[in-house]
Order: C-alpha cells, then sequence, then structure tokens
C-alpha cells in the first residue's frame, strides 16, 4: 500500500504548536480593509487555536 499524503492546502495554512495543539491564522485580513476599523484589523493580525472539534480532523490533513 502505497504511503499516505499529507493535505497540502492544510499543511500551509495550519501549524502544530508546541503543546500539540494547532495554530491557524484568521480570515478576512487581506483586502477591502478600508471600511474595517483599526481595532478589527489589528484583532485579525493575532493567530489564533482551532476549535477543539476540528483538532483530530485537521492533525490528520497535516501529519499523513
Amino acid at each position: 500500500m502505497p504511503k499516505m499524503k499529507s493535505n497540502r492546502a492544510a499543511k500551509k495554512r495550519f501549524r502544530l504548536t508546541g503543546t500539540g495543539r494547532i495554530r491557524r491564522y484568521k480570515a478576512y485580513a487581506s483586502h477591502i480593509l478600508t471600511k474595517k476599523s483599526t481595532k478589527r484589523k489589528r484583532n485579525l493580525r493575532q493567530a489564533d487555536i482551532i476549535a477543539s472539534a476540528d483538532q483530530d480532523r485537521v492533525k490528520k490533513m497535516i501529519s499523513a
């Protein structure tokens, strides 16, 4: 049986932290920024941890 392939799109979007959680970057920060407040844009810069419901699924995609 051939090796499993990791999902390349997911591999570029998610990173595993030192404690084993998965870090993601927030959406809506790339264009049409004029109508968004400075506070909103600043908060979009911070990375976030994915929901626990998605953890197993994403882990499987990035570490095949």
